[in-house]
């Protein structure tokens, strides 16, 4: 059976001040009026029953999660007492499906991104689904067309194509973020596309591919499998995962899957239009700019300025700015963030800096 997780971990620190720790950006209406999460949900719409649509976020998360998508029950809201990296998440969705359904098939989605056109998106999610059906030993990523030599996304390189499955390929190999040499030439090669962190695994070969690669995981993952549903679970999950190692699915899992026999690591292209909406710089990508190029979600009266990007919670709140370029302007009511657009990924950086209060 069909299974869709969203990924909605992480408080989205870069977004800050109108991400905070307990209004991740994830759940933020800064889209339309619509948060990503809702975005991400509204993606899967007719492919995946909503009764087997999961989320899986933090656990002090759980009442935001359930306010921004009201058809999820508690038992479909996988609360992590922290962040571990993707291959823990992974682990979770795999063990919690498994133990309902030995022979769940789930897609691993994502909360930050926008992606258009819908129909190319659904089109390959279902050849995902359909690869995996066919064959279980399949494991499935989707990496993205590059349209630009982008050094903050790792690569996928596409091997032999899979037949009468036009745009699947097996992985020749993953590829860490490249310096602007290397993604250069992976743009010219044709043969690569960025890694979208979306997947799609059977259930049961995720578990068995971490009691062979990574034994203290697996053992961890069934203490929790075992405990679920019962009146311990919320004990053991706190006690277990937080000891889990913190590793990414694509180290974990998928590289040492490539070199494995008894599976294949495969690979659908989509040609789609993706913003990884993880900073200010990407979000003012969602806007639409003036003759001078400047974007606002509010009111922008600009002198002699250039790339402006002025974001308010408030949509009358007026930013005025004089002979400026290149900046990007936050404001709430009780903290204002100014910064050059080309250091929007260093935001993290100073949050760690301002009262806890407001973080």
């Amino acid at each position: 059976m069909r299974y869709a997780t969203i990924l909605a971990g992480g408080s989205g620190t870069r977004l800050w001040p109108l991400s905070r720790g307990a209004q991740p950006k994830q759940s933020l209406p800064i889209l339309n009026g619509k948060s990503l999460l809702q975005v991400a949900f509204d993606r899967i719409v007719g492919l995946v029953p909503t009764e087997q649509q999961f989320v899986c976020t933090g656990e002090a998360h759980r009442k935001v999660v359930r306010e921004s998508i009201p058809h999820l029950t508690d038992e479909q809201i996988l609360g992590e007492p922290e962040g571990r990296d993707t291959v823990n998440a992974v682990g979770l969705i795999a063990a919690v499906l498994a133990r309902q359904d030995p022979e769940a098939i789930f897609a691993v989605l994502t909360a930050d991104h926008l992606i258009e056109p819908l129909d190319e998106f659904q089109q390959k999610l279902d050849m995902g689904f359909q690869l995996v059906e066919d064959d279980p030993t399949h494991l499935v990523t989707f990496s993205i067309r590059p349209t630009r030599p982008a050094t903050g996304y790792g690569y996928v390189e596409r091997g032999e194509a899979i037949a009468d499955m036009p745009d699947a390929y097996f992985v020749g190999q993953f590829i860490e973020k490249p310096d602007e040499v290397h993604a250069r030439q992976y743009l010219d090669s044709g043969n690569f596309g960025w890694n979208s962190g979306m997947f799609v695994f059977a259930a049961r070969t995720v578990i068995d591919a971490l009691r062979r690669y990574m034994p203290d995981t697996h053992e961890g993952l069934m203490q929790i499998a075992d405990a679920w549903g019962t009146s311990d679970q919320a004990a053991v999950m706190q006690r277990v995962y937080p000891t889990l190692e913190k590793i990414s699915v694509d180290y974990a899992l998928l590289e040492p899957a490539s070199n494995d026999d008894s599976l294949q690591v495969c690979t659908i292209l989509m040609n789609v239009n993706w913003l990884d909406v993880g900073c200010w710089a990407s979000f003012g990508e969602t806007l639409p700019p003036d003759t001078d190029g400047n974007r606002t979600n509010a009111r922008l009266v600009s002198l002699d300025c250039r790339n402006i990007i002025g974001i308010s919670d408030d949509p009358n709140h007026t930013i005025a700015t004089v002979g400026c370029e290149d900046l990007i302007i936050v404001c709430t009511t009780d903290a204002t963030l100014v910064l050059d657009a080309a250091q929007s990924q260093r935001v993290k950086d100073i949050v760690a800096m301002v009262d806890e209060r407001i973080r």
